[in-house]
């Protein structure tokens, strides 16, 4: 896919630009692993293409696309008010951010998966061709502000 995204992560600036272009992913738990002898974290997320969105406000038509995402050197992995073994549940993304020592995934609901690293190291890559959607991920307590 010539057009795809493909990115990497190194510090808690570059991780920013990744979590704005996966929020809103819709993310199945049953896409979600942690490689313990391989310290790594992965998932893959369905997720919104922001930077096309604008191109579809006239005409009402947006995009998804498949999103593979990696974390190296993940010693630990701790979830809060997601049940990760209800591989059936889907899960939405808002935000991923680097605090001391981790970096933390925020979904919808308040659900959070905490990665436990020694630095940053992500990597993102569009999947596959993207598919069209007429539904725009919308914040209303957000977007009134």
């Amino acid at each position: 896919m010539p057009d795809g995204l493909r990115l990497a992560a190194r510090d808690p600036d570059d991780l920013a630009v990744i979590a704005g272009c996966l929020q809103d992913a819709i993310v199945p738990i049953a896409d979600i692993a942690f490689l313990p002898d391989e310290e790594r974290f992965v998932m893959v997320a369905n997720r919104f293409r922001w930077e096309a969105a604008s191109d579809g406000v006239s005409r009402g038509k947006f995009e998804r696309v498949n999103c593979g995402v990696s974390f190296e050197g993940v010693s630990g992995v701790k979830s809060q008010g997601i049940d990760l073994r209800q591989r059936e549940d889907m899960l939405s993304l808002l935000t991923v951010r680097a605090e001391d020592g981790a970096v933390v995934m925020v979904f919808a609901g308040g659900g959070q998966i905490r990665l436990e690293i020694g630095e940053i190291a992500c990597h993102v890559e569009d999947i596959g061709e993207p598919w069209p959607t007429r539904w725009r991920p919308s914040h209303p307590d957000l977007d009134e502000r």
